[in-house]
């Protein structure tokens, strides 16, 4: 039996994910961008030291940029669902 495979060619893209991060004073300020090539999604969140913990840069920095990816991935389940619901034929009835 002799099968033959369909060589389909592979469907390549690159996301650049930009994050810049700024420290003032006891808060940490992130800026990211997506850029999907067809989208430019961007976040700008924050996130504040307790004033009773020593300070430690990195976890804010971890903190301020883990929330702005979340923010990046719910923009980016947004634009899923719309696109999905463009995309869905009509309905006849």
């Amino acid at each position: 039996m002799n099968e033959q495979t369909t060589n389909k060619p592979t469907r390549t893209k690159t996301w650049t994910l930009r994050v810049d991060l700024f420290e003032e004073g006891d808060a940490t300020k992130v800026h990211a961008v997506l850029d999907t090539g067809d989208n430019r999604l961007e976040s700008r969140t924050e996130a504040h030291r307790n004033p009773h913990d020593p300070p430690a840069p990195e976890i804010g920095d971890e903190y301020a940029a883990g929330r702005a990816l979340v923010e990046l991935g719910h923009q980016l389940l947004r634009f899923g669902m719309a696109d999905a619901d463009a995309n869905e034929p009509p309905l006849h009835g």
